[in-house]
């Protein structure tokens, strides 16, 4: 068993760093190709004292929402309109039936108030909570599986904050 000790350590570092680029070139993947949607902020408090500055943020897709009968997991419907800001049209657990026009971002739900579609958080400078302040949109670029990252945030002009 010893001498399969180092065999299992190596084997284990290998997956670990395939894994790990493979989800890296996925993000990368979605930055270039991927659709930016505009997602409509409700901010939350700026600031921790562990982490720094950064800004929790709550979308309006996910207010309003009666989760009592949405699966833990699915999918958020939305539609943009001609300024690229999404409205949401409706929850479904699958990706299909999605209509012409339609786009869909994935979502948990870690309990029966909250969707979360792993872009909660803004990380910026210190200092520069001001400027950050008066963000209204969370720039999100999807791909076709609905997988989304957070590339910024937009003020109320549809300008991106730098």
């Amino acid at each position: 068993m010893k001498k399969y000790k180092w065999v299992i350590i190596l084997a284990n570092l290998i997956i670990l760093l395939v894994y790990f680029n493979y989800s890296v070139s996925k993000k990368e993947e979605i930055l270039q190709d991927g659709k930016l949607v505009l997602l409509q902020l409700a901010p939350v408090d700026p600031r921790s004292l562990m982490q720094g500055d950064y800004m929790t943020l709550r979308y309006s897709i996910s207010e309003n929402i009666s989760s009592n009968h949405l699966p833990k997991r699915g999918y958020c419907v939305v539609r943009l309109d001609s300024r690229g800001v999404a409205e949401k049209v409706r929850f479904q657990q699958e990706a299909a039936p999605l209509n012409k026009d339609e786009y869909l971002i994935k979502y948990t739900s870690p309990n029966e108030w909250n969707i979360n579609i792993g872009a909660e958080s803004f990380f910026f400078q210190e200092g520069q909570a001001e400027k950050y302040s008066k963000a209204k949109y969370g720039g999100v670029k999807i791909d076709k599986n609905g997988n989304s990252l957070l590339t910024g945030l937009y003020d109320e002009r549809l300008k991106n904050i730098k």
